[in-house]
């Protein structure tokens, strides 16, 4: 199966995507299609052996729009600034305000001008001068259609390949005017030829250029506003694409020198010195820094870096200067993944999203059917043609799709920005809006609430040894040792620059513990199992031990002979963050569940420590999924916070899982969110930040709704016989591109949104 990203022209409104959705999903060997209508592309999965982009392409195009498959992805060169179409559609829809204003503002002056009494030429003055008025406006209104052109050739060809949209509406109001006032310039030369100057005020009355002028020029205002807006809702993306810099210096054979950043390749020596960016990812090899990871985690302090720390592309080296190897480069680098997740999460669609997609696809043909209808019952109710055309030309502007095709993908954008800018990585936009309905939040106990790395808790030594005289000891018989909760100790005595001694003979005890003579002195070290075997009393510190053991601690005995010298206590502690996360969690209403494969002691001990509602103890990998496919079974939304590699199968089960960034690829890869700071603080504002999303979307999509329910019935004069009430197309044309750019600027919110 292959998946291709293609660049989509000539869409103007979301029954633009949902067509091209609907026809190309029936294509014999695509599997599946999204159209976004917001950065204007389609992402593609197709059976290559079935159907190719050349087939895909051309069955696009048949439809009325332009498709080519994209230029470059962002994902392959994140160094590289992309065309930036919002930025490009606003350029080009200024330039083409600017010419339409200056020719509307010809028109519109001269036409209200007559009407209010503005200084005008006598020439276009009086009767017997109105047919140089018209001849004069229809010369303005000229340039306005051809700078304009686009909305009637787009229009045009949608309407006559059976997919009518926006532009479509736009082409008949507009041409209906324009038209209907060529009918009233034949009129009036008409009544000059025949001398029938009775005739003359009926035609002057009927003159619509300016309307057809004005509703072009209020339309592409309304694009121009929306186009600034959109260019606003990818910054995240950009500022991303922005850190990594285009250069990186090299250091090759002995020599140094500047190369581009796309010639750098695994396993060379490059060389960061203060206030520059790290080209790509990477180990220290030499030196240190203190770098600025902001953009990349979200966290404000400089991290401090020396030899042997990874660093990654795209983070700034504040101050320091030293060399480093670079492990991965170009798709690789962990920037571009997560400019590609980002720039994914974008392009696919939320659930929600559907009901404005189907709606949108009826919405244009209903439309202009209720155009002609309303026209037409006006003119059965004895109206005239300048009424009823007025009447079916104001429903035609009034009623864009614009602002229901804008009303997800504006905010799901936004959102996901805003979550890459906090270290939240969000993978698809199901998951930002499934997370909203999350009422259950299993969190996986080593790696995700605890550090996931051992260390050493108490010292407590016995028979007049002191706490560092039991830590050295220790430390050197537990040196040859591989076991974590020997590297535990020998960690905290280099930590504390104690100088180990020799053990010779050493001998592991499978399940025990081990022995070992220092200076000719027999000891072991181990659990109270190898102290009972080798005959040591432990009673003097028995209290203190069960203490311990109920804290979630393990405990081990170091003795001499049979001689009890103490004992140290090793446990995965808990996060700093951790209880607190749980308690925002709590107090956003779910409920918290400990999954672990710990003791039920242990377990115990972190759940009463953190807070979490429940501790299931002893679950073997393969049974995390089936405690939350039985929470989904009894109606929960569950959310699995894990790391490892045996917390895959449960991410992938849950409804929105969530991977701690320092976890597993495999993790990473089956989970729909990624926590770059691998702070569970951040699975709050992950559900938050969903929840605000949604808020956004249900707020976009009501005011559009209601937007057109409103406008509609208005515009086709229901309220004309009862209170006189009556829509300019003018007025309405202006209502049309405010609605889009509300619906936009609401979205844009979410930036600022408290996490």
């Amino acid at each position: 199966m292959k998946k291709e990203l293609l660049d989509i022209t000539g869409m103007s409104c979301s029954a633009c995507s949902s067509r091209i959705e609907k026809v190309v999903s029936k294509m014999q060997g695509v599997q599946q299609i999204s159209v976004n209508l917001l950065t204007n592309n389609a992402h593609i999965s197709f059976d290559e052996s079935v159907v190719d982009e050349a087939a895909i392409i051309a069955r696009i195009e048949r439809l009325g729009f332009g498709a080519a498959i994209h230029a470059q992805s962002r994902a392959a060169a994140p160094a590289s600034t992309p065309q930036d179409t919002a930025a490009q559609e606003m350029e080009e829809m200024r330039q083409r305000l600017i010419g339409s204003m200056i020719f509307v503002g010809l028109v519109f002056y001269q036409h209200m001008g007559r009407m209010w009494g503005w200084p005008l030429p006598g020439f276009i003055l009086g009767q017997e001068n109105e047919l140089i008025n018209a001849l004069l406006q229809m010369l303005w209104c000229i340039p306005v259609l051809f700078i304009d052109r686009k909305y009637f050739i787009h229009g045009a060809r949608n309407l006559l390949s059976g997919a009518p949209n926006m532009d479509s509406l736009i082409c008949i109001g507009s041409g209906a005017s324009f038209i209907y006032g060529l009918y009233a310039v034949f009129g009036l030369a008409y009544a000059f030829g025949h001398n029938r100057l009775d005739l003359i005020p009926q035609f002057a009355d009927a003159l619509y250029f300016e309307a057809s002028a004005v509703i072009l020029a209020l339309v592409t205002v309304g694009k121009f506003m929306e186009a600034r807006a959109k260019s606003h809702t990818s910054d995240a993306i950009k500022a991303l694409m922005s850190l990594t810099p285009k250069t990186a210096l090299v250091e090759r054979h002995g020599l140094q020198g500047e190369i581009p950043l796309a010639d750098v390749v695994t396993g060379d020596v490059l060389i960061v010195k203060s206030g520059a960016s790290v080209p790509v990812d990477g180990t220290i090899i030499e030196g240190s820094g203190a770098l600025d990871e902001s953009a990349i985690t979200g966290e404000s302090l400089p991290v401090d870096k020396s030899v042997g720390d990874k660093v990654t592309g795209g983070t700034i080296n504040q101050s320091g200067y030293f060399k480093m190897q670079a492990t991965a480069v170009g798709a690789n680098t962990t920037l571009a993944k997560i400019i590609a997740l980002v720039d994914e999460a974008t392009s696919s669609k939320a659930p929600i999203a559907k009901l404005a997609d189907k709606v949108s696809g009826y919405f244009v043909p209903a439309v202009i059917s209720i155009a002609i209808l309303a026209g037409a019952v006006w003119l059965a109710l004895g109206a005239s043609w300048h009424f009823a055309i007025t009447i079916a030309i104001s429903v035609l502007v009034i009623s864009c799709p614009c602002a229901l095709g804008l009303a997800t993908p504006t905010a799901i954008m936004v959102g996901t920005g805003r979550g890459a800018r906090s270290g939240i990585l969000i993978k698809s936009a199901t998951a930002l809006e499934t997370a909203h309905k999350v009422d259950t939040v299993i969190l996986d106990k080593t790696g995700t609430i605890t550090a996931g790395k051992p260390v050493v808790t108490d010292i407590l030594p016995t028979n007049g040894v002191s706490k560092d005289e039991l830590l050295q000891l220790a430390a050197s018989l537990e040196q040859l040792s591989e076991h974590p909760l020997g590297k535990a100790i020998t960690s905290a005595a280099a930590n504390a620059q104690l100088e180990l001694n020799e053990a010779i003979g050493y001998k592991q005890i499978p399940g025990q513990g081990l022995t070992a003579s220092i200076a000719g002195a027999a000891y072991s070290a181990g659990n109270l199992r190898l102290m009972q075997a080798s005959g040591v009393d432990v009673e003097a510190i028995q209290a203190q031990q069960e203490a311990l053991a109920q804290a979630g601690k393990t405990p081990l005995y170091f003795a001499r002979g049979t001689q009890l010298l103490g004992c140290i206590a090793v446990a995965d502690t808990v996060k700093p963050t951790s209880k607190e996360a749980v308690a925002q969690l709590q107090g956003m209403g779910l409920q918290v569940i400990m999954v672990t494969g710990d003791n039920s002691v242990t377990a115990e001990a972190i759940r009463t420590q953190v807070g979490v509602n429940k501790a299931i103890a002893q679950v073997l990998p393969q049974d995390k999924e089936q405690v939350i496919r039985q929470l989904q079974s009894e109606g929960h939304t569950v959310a699995m916070v894990g790391d490892g590699i045996n917390d895959a199968p449960a991410l992938a089960r849950a409804d929105v899982g969530i991977a701690i960034g320092a976890g597993t690829d495999i993790a990473i890869e089956a989970a729909d969110m990624v926590l770059i700071k691998s702070d569970l603080l951040d699975v709050a504002k992950a559900i938050r930040l969903s929840r605000g999303v949604m808020t956004n979307i249900k707020e976009n999509l009501f005011w559009a709704f209601i937007y057109n329910a409103i406008g509609i019935p208005f515009a086709a004069g229901v309220f004309y016989t009862a209170f006189g009430w009556l829509l300019n197309p003018l007025i309405a044309a202006a209502a049309m591109s405010c609605s889009s750019v509300s619906v936009v600027t609401n979205a844009l919110r979410l930036r600022f949104i408290k996490l």
